[in-house]
């Protein structure tokens, strides 16, 4: 049973921060980050539009498969997580860093 008002704190778990992330949001104003596994599209724009106060253009969501690691003779697999590449409409930022302009 989903609930009708979901929090936006639990759609969103964090932002995502790698080199190509960075790049994305210097070139496309994309900004990642890792979402629940049963988040889909219409709550990541929701929740990213009502936490931040942007408008989103689009949300593109990928599903990353948990690397197999490997310590001595025993191997074990990664949990599988989700990530959103979310575009801002142009004028809009989001800055992760606290920086107060």
């Amino acid at each position: 049973m989903k609930l009708k008002h979901e929090s936006v704190t639990r759609v969103l778990l964090g932002p995502h921060v790698s080199e190509k992330a960075t790049q994305l949001g210097e070139v496309h104003n994309q900004v990642v980050f890792r979402v629940r596994r049963d988040a889909d599209k219409p709550r990541v724009r929701r929740a990213v539009e009502k936490l931040f106060d942007v408008k989103v253009v689009d949300v593109q969501i990928v599903n990353v498969r948990g690397k197999t690691k490997r310590t001595g003779q025993r191997t074990g697999t990664q949990s599988n997580w989700k990530k959103a590449y979310v575009r801002l409409a142009p004028g809009s930022s989001i800055s992760f860093m606290g920086d107060k302009a």
